[in-house]
């Protein structure tokens, strides 16, 4: 079997809103005798649209009428109907991501397309797309190395660092390009961001709403980010202003870091320098932060690599496909179906090795990836498994689980769990009966998925013998 689905990606971040329109080819690459595993074996960008800056009413609300103008018109000038569009993505980003109707806005976009991936990303489930679309994964785990990846937007810097393929951990830094904002005209100082007052006034620096720009006036508020970036990746000892520039947190630089790469809009000024016309072009301070990071010992000790995308390092759309999964090796304890657009938090093989202790760390962890604004979102665990589990090894990742999941079995809400082998009926009988038969559960199994993709598990079927899952794969560009 193969097919082409024509997808789009949304993305709507902090500075800049831009669309994506893509055609996925998927092949069923399984035997006849096996269950179907469908994967994305080309994409192909068939329209990009410009790239606009998104529109806010106040700075606490987006103009959800001019995204849905903006979105309209770029279908327009794609010439793609709405119909025609089988899947995507809409993905709210940075400080638009903490604006009081970011959910609103995203459900009046999903009309655009027939069954979307919409979600609103945290600080560090933004970090991880950006780095995924960057390709700092693919290169980690090609060449065997940790590779940090630091996206630099309006409003903030995304770090994300992958050791070998893997996410081992995330942070975000209040350091960004339209920190300090610029009068095009002017040339006067219209805005500067809370913190970036502090430091001004900290250090005692000679910049204010007003004042007219000169390189040279900005470069010490310009050297002060860079050192704070700096700082983040281990390059440079930390200073008490670190703290201050946290988003909500830093990435803990127990891992030596070999590599880095950089995305986002400013990233463009790292990589390509050259002759600049005007450096307040865009209202902003971020061209000169891109070419003070080329400069910085960031570039200089360690290993830069350059991204697959910088700007649209963006989600390109979601490419998915629907299997059924053996009712004689599933758990549900009661019918909470459908359910739809469901991030997967995937455990490495290490934090599976490492026994019940190991799990339960890791997985409160990699539980604030999916947090916005300390809101827990949703979200299903996923590991390997065992392909022949022992009793004692069930009760290992029993209690991993448990105890590592309580904030979310506070809610009240199933816990689900996706198994990649053999062994979601005992691992599901186990868990139910860890929660002394009070948690709803859903364990299912045969399923293969990664950090960052979604699923929809849909009402049983075949007598309730069958779940059927529909797997959705963030594409990248």
């Amino acid at each position: 079997m193969r097919e082409e689905l024509l997808s789009i990606g949304i993305d709507i971040g902090t500075s800049t809103t831009q669309l994506i329109f893509s055609k996925l080819i998927v092949e069923n690459m399984a035997s006849n005798f096996t269950v179907p595993r469908i994967t994305i074996v080309d994409k192909q960008i068939v329209y990009k649209s410009e790239v606009y800056f998104t529109p806010l009413i106040s700075k606490d609300e987006i103009d959800a009428e001019e995204i849905k103008n903006i979105v309209h018109k770029e279908y327009e000038k794609a010439n793609i109907k709405k119909e025609d569009i089988k899947t995507g993505a809409v993905i709210i980003t940075g400080e638009t991501a903490r604006k009081n109707n970011a959910n609103e806005v995203l459900h009046s976009l999903s009309g655009f397309a027939g069954d979307f991936v919409v979600a609103t990303a945290g600080p560090d489930l933004e970090s991880i797309i950006a780095g995924k679309g960057a390709g700092a994964h693919i290169y980690s785990k090609e060449h065997s190395v940790s590779v940090v990846n630091i996206d630099i937007g309006g409003g903030t810097s995304n770090l994300a660092l992958f050791s070998r393929g893997d996410v081992k951990e995330t942070g975000c830094l209040d350091i960004g390009g339209r920190l300090i904002k610029i009068n095009k005209n002017t040339k006067e100082i219209e805005y500067i961001a809370p913190k970036i007052q502090t430091i001004i006034v900290e250090k005692n620096f000679d910049i204010k709403i007003g004042d007219k720009v000169t390189i040279e006036k900005l470069s010490p508020i310009i050297d002060e980010m860079v050192s704070l970036l700096e700082q983040s990746v281990g390059v440079k000892e930390k200073t008490s202003l670190f703290d201050l520039i946290v988003t909500n947190k830093s990435i803990s630089l127990n891992e030596k870091i070999e590599c880095i790469s950089f995305s986002g809009g400013v990233a463009d000024y790292i990589y390509h320098q050259g002759e600049v016309d005007d450096y307040f072009q865009y209202g902003d301070i971020g061209i000169l932060l891109g070419e003070a990071i080329a400069k910085s010992d960031m570039c200089k000790k360690l290993k830069v690599v350059k991204p697959l995308e910088t700007i649209r390092a963006t989600v390109v759309g979601a490419g998915s496909h629907t299997t059924e999964i053996s009712g004689s090796t599933i758990t549900y304890t009661t019918d909470h179906f459908p359910i739809k657009n469901l991030p997967i938090l995937k455990l490495s093989e290490e934090d599976e090795k490492g026994g019940s202790d190991a799990l339960k760390k890791s997985i409160k962890e990699k539980l604030n990836w999916f947090k916005v604004e300390n809101d827990l979102q949703r979200v299903a665990i996923a590991i390997n498994g065992k392909k022949n589990p022992s009793f004692n090894e069930i009760q290992a990742y029993a209690k991993g689980f448990v105890e590592g999941m309580e904030e979310l079995i506070k809610r009240e809400l199933p816990i689900i769990i996706i198994v990649e082998n053999d062994m979601a009926k005992v691992l599901g009988h186990a868990l139910y009966s860890a929660f002394q038969l009070k948690k709803d559960v859903i364990c299912i199994d045969g399923i293969k998925v990664e950090n960052g993709d979604y699923i929809d598990i849909g009402k049983p079927i075949a007598e309730g013998k069958v779940l059927p899952v529909v797997i959705k794969t963030l594409v990248f560009n």
